[in-house]
C-alpha cells in the first residue's frame, strides 16, 4: 500500500510527464494497441526540460551549440563553447493554471580550465507547493511541502579538434512525504547517478567565404545510478529515469549576420518495460536494467518507446533569436505531443530566453506547461575567444 501512495505522490503531483490512457483493450489479448503501457520512474523532474532555449526547440539539446545549460543535456559540448565562462538561471512555473506555488528552478554554469577542458555544475530544485495529507476517512494529517533537488558536477575534455567527452556526477534528494505508513517510516529518497556524453562538431567553410556551415552530433547516457527508495525496505526501490539520447544538428550560415540551425534528438528510457498484464516492473540492478531495456518487450514496442524532438533556431547577428520545435511520444507510452516556440535576446554579456508550449493531437490532456511562459537569464562572463 505505501509504495502505491508514494508512487501516486511522485506521479500525480509531478504528473510524471505522462498522460492518461484511452480505453483499454482486453488484457488477455496481450496487445498494446489502444492502451497505455508507459514507463514511470522516480524523480521524473530530472526529465523536465530545464532551460527556455531547448524548451522552445521541442526539448532538443544534445547536439545544439554549447551554452551555460549544457550540463543538463550534454556536458561534453562545453570545451567547444566560445566563452570561457557562463552562468544561467531558469524559472519554470508548473501547473500554472491550477496552482501558483509549484515550480522548477535551475542554476547552472561552467568555466574552462584551458582550451581543451572545462568543469561545470548545476542545481535543480522542484517545489511541489503545499499539500494537505489526509487519512482514509478524509481526516486531515496536516500540511507538507514536498520538494526535490539534484546537484551536479562534471568535467569535460576535448580529445581532438572535433570530438570531446564529458562525465558528470549527480546527487538526488526527493522529499515527497513523511510519517509512518503500514508500519514503514517514510523518509526522503536519495540516490547518486552519473552521466557520460560525447560530442562531435565540424565546420564547413563556404567557397565564397561568406559564412560557415556546421555539423554537430552527440550522445548522452544520463542518470545511471542507484535505485531510490522512500523507506528502509530493501525490496521497495524505484528506478531512476536513466536515459539514452542521440542528437544531431546542422547550422546553415546564410551570411555574416544570419544563420539557421536545425536539430533532432531521439531519446529512450533505459528502464525495464512493465509487464503488459500486471503492470509490475522486473527487479534488476541499475546495469542489468539498462541492458535488458533494449529487449524486454517486442521489437514494435521497443520502437514505441522512442521519443522524438525536433527544433529550429534562427539567429540575427548573434543578438536576436527565433525558435520553434515539436515533441512527439507514442500514444501507448505517454502520448505527449506538443509544439513549442520562443525568442532569445542577447546584449553584450546578458541574454534572455523565453519559451511557450502548445499541446497538439486529439484526446489529450493539458500538459503541465501549457500556456506557461518560461524564461532563462544568461550571463557570459568572458568575451568571444
Amino acid at each position: 500500500m505505501y509504495r502505491r501512495i508514494i508512487t501516486a505522490v511522485a506521479c500525480i503531483l509531478s504528473l510524471s510527464l505522462t498522460q492518461k490512457a484511452f480505453a483499454q483493450d482486453t488484457l488477455s489479448t496481450g496487445r498494446l494497441d489502444g492502451r497505455m503501457n508507459a514507463i514511470n520512474t522516480a524523480v521524473p523532474f530530472l526529465r523536465i526540460s530545464p532551460d527556455a532555449r531547448s524548451g522552445a526547440m521541442g526539448d532538443v539539446g544534445i547536439a545544439i551549440s554549447p551554452d551555460a545549460n549544457s550540463i543538463f543535456w550534454n556536458l561534453s559540448k562545453v570545451p567547444f563553447a566560445s566563452k570561457n565562462s557562463a552562468v544561467a538561471v531558469t524559472y519554470t512555473p508548473w501547473l500554472k493554471e491550477l496552482v501558483n506555488d509549484v515550480f522548477l528552478a535551475t542554476v547552472s554554469g561552467y568555466t574552462k580550465l584551458d582550451e581543451n577542458s572545462a568543469v561545470s555544475g548545476s542545481l535543480r530544485y522542484f517545489s511541489l507547493g503545499t499539500i494537505e495529507f489526509t487519512d482514509f476517512t478524509g481526516g486531515s494529517l496536516g500540511n507538507y511541502r514536498p520538494r526535490e533537488f539534484a546537484i551536479d558536477a562534471g568535467y569535460a575534455r576535448r580529445l581532438s579538434e572535433n570530438f570531446g567527452m564529458g562525465v558528470a556526477l549527480r546527487f538526488i534528494n526527493s522529499n515527497l512525504a513523511s510519517g509512518n505508513l503500514d508500519g514503514q517510516n517514510i523518509r526522503p529518497g536519495r540516490a547518486v547517478a552519473a552521466d557520460v556524453s560525447g560530442y562531435y562538431t565540424k565546420e564547413y567553410e563556404k567557397e565564397d567565404g561568406s559564412a560557415n556551415n556546421a555539423l554537430s552530433l552527440g550522445f548522452a547516457i544520463t542518470n545511471v545510478g542507484s535505485r531510490i527508495s522512500y523507506t528502509r525496505a530493501a525490496d521497495k526501490k524505484d528506478y531512476l529515469p536513466t536515459n539514452l539520447g542521440l542528437g544531431a544538428a546542422y547550422t546553415f550560415g546564410i551570411d555574416e549576420y544570419n544563420k539557421i540551425s536545425l536539430a533532432l534528438d531521439i531519446n529512450k528510457l533505459l528502464v525495464p518495460t512493465p509487464d503488459t498484464a500486471t503492470g509490475q516492473y522486473p527487479d534488476k540492478d541499475a546495469v542489468g536494467a539498462i541492458f535488458s531495456s533494449f529487449g524486454d518487450a517486442s521489437f514494435k514496442e521497443e520502437l514505441h518507446e522512442l521519443m522524438y524532438s525536433a527544433g529550429a533556431e534562427y539567429w540575427y547577428n548573434d543578438q536576436f533569436a527565433v525558435r520553434a520545435g515539436y515533441f512527439s511520444e507514442h500514444r501507448t507510452k505517454g502520448n505527449r505531443k506538443y509544439f513549442t516556440a520562443g525568442l532569445g535576446v542577447k546584449y553584450d554579456i546578458f541574454g534572455l530566453n523565453f519559451s511557450y508550449l502548445v499541446p497538439s493531437g486529439t484526446g489529450i490532456q493539458k500538459n503541465p506547461l501549457s500556456n506557461t511562459l518560461r524564461f532563462t537569464l544568461t550571463f557570459d562572463l568572458s568575451r568571444d575567444e
